[in-house]
């Protein structure tokens, strides 16, 4: 099993930047990407950045130029630089880990885990 905690995040202001956090942790062998989407009221999750082991990116358009995404493998913890936020980021922000590989008790198990979600609200 693998645990994804996060922080960041709250109230921030229009124009204005904020960084959240995900770190993982469990009997990890290894994630293939990591990253982050998000869930506006009434709206439907969608995906804002992702990051490979390799440090390959993927970006939402709406969210290129002012979002960044990286990672620290060694601690299995994914970062979301966001800035310029506007009215419209305002969501639960997820994070992902696609294809995390854990061994326990003798047995490999590649699976997808979600975080919690973490509240961003951008005022305007």
């Amino acid at each position: 099993q693998v645990q994804l905690v996060e922080s960041g995040g709250g109230l921030v202001q229009a124009g204005g930047s904020t960084r959240l956090s995900c770190a993982a942790s469990g009997s990890i062998v290894s994630i293939r990407a990591m990253g982050w989407y998000r869930q506006a009221p009434g709206k439907e999750r969608e995906l804002v950045a992702t990051i490979s082991s390799g440090g390959s990116t993927n970006y939402a358009n709406s969210v290129k130029g002012r979002f960044t995404i990286s990672r620290d493998n060694a601690k299995n913890t994914v970062f979301l630089q966001m800035n310029s936020l506007e009215a419209a980021d305002t969501a639960v922000f997820y994070c992902n880990a696609d294809g995390a590989l854990t061994y326990d008790r003798g047995r490999y198990l590649m699976r997808a885990y979600w975080g919690q979600g973490t509240q961003v609200t951008v005022s305007s």
